[in-house]
């Protein structure tokens, strides 16, 4: 397929975030591989050679039962089938704009701003688990956000894919927590909490949204004029 070019594979060199392995893919100019370990080896990787251009960093599945354990929960509260009922993500399957925008009350938030505010707290913890600096929510400000700005399923969808890309966001900042961090007792256990909390914050504000559902479904006014910004808080 590439002819006249040599790939090198150095497998399980590095150790990537949560303890797992990694292998390097290096494509260059010049003779084919000469070891047949390595033309074996390359054989067996999950990708495409069409799909290099020059280092590639490919991040193997992760087997840290504790960090394992953290995706699970993290998935079943947003996902993935858990046995309580209907998680974050399936609380929001079928909803429409206009449905997301309904109010109980004039100053009640409603779906949509729940959903944007499960987003922003995922952000959060990403953030406080990395280090990374403030700022980089792709929303100006925090915490809850006034919606609808544009009632349309376009707007709705798009706040929703939002929420989805913070939580694969999330995840792979777990999957790429520092194996060195456990050796600060304090900062593992606070990062565990904060991922934790993840979890049953997306469990909560599910039941909310379920229970909003059921409430509009019996409304014969729906009230989705935007209102003011939410007051911010620090609490979810």
């Amino acid at each position: 397929m590439y002819p006249n070019r040599r790939l090198e594979v150095n497998y399980g060199a590095r150790r990537c975030g949560g303890g797992g392995t990694g292998v390097f893919v290096t494509l260059y100019s010049g003779a084919q591989p000469a070891s047949s370990a390595i033309s074996s080896t390359a054989s067996r990787l999950p990708i495409r050679l069409a799909t290099i251009t020059s280092i590639l960093y490919i991040t193997m599945p992760q087997s840290d039962p504790e960090i394992l354990f953290l995706l699970d929960l993290l998935d079943e509260a947003f996902d993935k089938k858990s046995w309580h009922g209907p998680n974050l993500r399936g609380s929001l399957r079928g909803v429409t704009a206009r449905q997301a925008a309904w109010r109980v009350a004039p100053e009640r938030h409603n779906i949509w701003e729940y959903a944007l505010h499960a987003a922003y707290w995922k952000y959060v913890v990403r953030r406080r688990i990395t280090g990374e600096k403030r700022g980089s929510f792709p929303l100006p400000g925090s915490n809850f956000f006034a919606r609808p700005v544009e009632l349309s399923e376009a707007a709705w969808k798009a706040d929703v894919a939002l929420l989805m890309a913070q939580h694969q966001d999330l995840r792979r900042a777990i999957v790429q927590l520092p194996h060195n961090l456990r050796q600060d007792a304090k900062k593992w256990r606070a990062a565990l909490h904060l991922i934790r909390g993840t979890a049953a914050h997306d469990l909560y504000h599910a039941g909310q949204i379920r229970l909003l559902r059921r409430l509009g479904q019996g409304s014969v006014r729906l009230n989705a004029a935007p209102r003011p910004a939410a007051r911010q808080s620090n609490s979810p």
